[in-house]
């Protein structure tokens, strides 16, 4: 398995989650978004802000004297890099332990364990090309 790469702290997942649901936008905006939920001030937010911009997973422009922030990686790609960062981790790399944990953990309904197997029917079909 690749390295994934983007791995996200619990700070820059409020972030990000934040930019990406008011994107493009302002360190005084995510500031005041997670204000209540975090007790953030504007220092703090704007310091992880342009760390995450050192770091790749956020895009800063200079608009005058204002600084506007984007996403520079999708959900997708946070989701991926947490979960491969879980697997390498607390599963050493083994992706059977690691989904039978996971089926162990919740009660899945007929719908999703449906889905689960047409993924992985698709997935057998295509390795077999």
């Amino acid at each position: 398995m690749s390295k994934p790469t983007v791995e996200l702290t619990e700070s820059e997942w409020s972030v990000i989650k934040a930019v990406w649901e008011t994107e493009p936008c302002t360190a005084p905006a995510i500031q005041e978004k997670l204000l209540k939920p975090t007790g953030w001030h504007y220092s703090t937010v704007r310091t992880l802000m342009d760390r995450m911009v050192a770091k790749g997973m956020l895009k800063a422009k200079k608009e005058g004297k204002l600084t506007i922030y984007q996403s520079a990686v999708t959900r997708a790609q946070a989701q991926s890099g947490e979960l491969f960062y879980a697997l390498k981790h607390a599963f050493n790399g083994a992706l059977t332990p690691m989904v039978q944990c996971l089926l162990d953990s919740k009660d899945l309904n007929t719908k999703e364990l449906a889905e689960l197997e047409a993924m992985i029917k698709a997935r057998k079909k295509a390795a077999k090309k």
